[in-house]
This record gives structure tokens, C-alpha cells and sequence, in this order.
């Protein structure tokens, strides 16, 4: 599942709820996202062009990893590339569902939870993504969910809907 959007678009907050959601009816899932890969696996990189294509390129094949072993791996990035996702579509073949998380740009910096569209706007940070960097919306995802107009709850409703109808469930823990 792979959560595409905006800065303070909701995608870590929807993941999370979407893992526990999925995880209480006995699935096994786990959350890819900035707080865990950033400051391990690819704490090395930046957020040039070219760092953010090897970071989203790296999430791809740890996710194509983990589905590859059954579980629902459900990432939360940016990922502002077209070609970047479609790379992470390749590395995790029929597994792989974009999910756009949609919310315009006025929403997120109303949210902005981490100060990070303040701080672009004072160009204290280059190259942010909505604002002095390009965001690709998706042109085919397989869902798109509006986070400007429905909230948290009500995404995850339809995350797990999606889920239920479109992707083989391995249950961790059988009923």
C-alpha cells in the first residue's frame, strides 16, 4: 500500500491507523516512513532530486521485500517523482497499490504540523516539496483519498474497504 501526498497531507497518520486497523483483525502489516528509514536505513540522504530518488528507490525494494514475505507493507512518503513510484511499482510487481492522499496545498500548511511549510516559505528550507520543489500527482492511482474533506477515521474506512476487496490477506493469526 503504498501512501503518496502532500507534507501534512495525513499519510503517516492514516498508515499507522490503517496498520492497527488491519493488524486487530489479525493481518500482519508494518509502516515504512520517514521516522523509520530516515534515521537508519537511508540516514545518509538528503532531499536533493537525487537523494529523494535513491530513498523512495530503497523503500521500494524493502517493501517489495517485505510483501514478497506476506505481509501487508504499508509505506508513507512523499514520493514526489512519478518515475520514482513507478520504480516501486516495478520492484513489487502486482503487490504494489498507489494510494493518493489528497489534500491541496492550503490544507497542509494550515496543518503543518512540524513547521517544515513556514520554514519554506522563509527559505530556510530549499527545495520542499508543494512549494520550491514539484510534487507529480498520481495520474492512475488506485484510490485517492481526499483528507481536506473526510477525516482520518473515514480514510481508514475506505483503506480497509480497499484492502479487504483488492489485496490477498494472509491472516498472522488465525481466526
Amino acid at each position: 500500500m503504498w501512501l503518496t501526498g502532500l507534507s501534512a497531507s495525513g499519510k503517516s497518520s492514516i498508515a499507522m491507523a490503517l496498520e492497527q486497523a488491519l493488524t486487530a483483525q489479525g493481518y500482519s502489516c508494518y509502516v515504512l516512513d520517514g521516522d523509520n528509514i530516515r534515521d537508519g536505513l537511508n540516514a545518509n540522504l538528503g532531499f536533493s532530486p537525487e537523494d529523494r530518488t535513491e530513498n523512495i528507490r530503497r523503500v521500494g525494494e524493502v517493501a517489495a521485500l517485505f510483501a514478497d514475505a506476506g505481509l501487508i507493507c504499508i509505506t508513507a512518503f512523499i514520493s514526489p517523482y512519478r518515475a520514482d513510484r513507478a520504480r516501486a511499482r516495478q520492484s513489487c510487481g502486482e503487490a504494489f497499490h498507489e494510494i493518493h492522499i489528497s489534500a491541496d496545498l492550503a490544507t497542509c500548511e494550515s496543518r503543518d504540523p512540524k513547521g517544515l511549510y513556514k520554514k519554506a516559505r522563509s527559505g530556510e528550507l530549499r527545495e520542499f516539496t508543494g512549494v520550491s520543489a514539484p510534487y507529480e500527482i498520481p495520474e492512475q492511482p488506485q484510490l485517492a483519498i481526499d483528507t481536506a474533506r473526510e477525516d482520518i477515521a473515514a480514510s481508514v474506512v475506505k483503506l480497509v474497504t480497499y484492502v479487504e476487496r483488492n489485496v490477498p490477506l494472509i491472516r498472522a493469526i488465525p481466526r
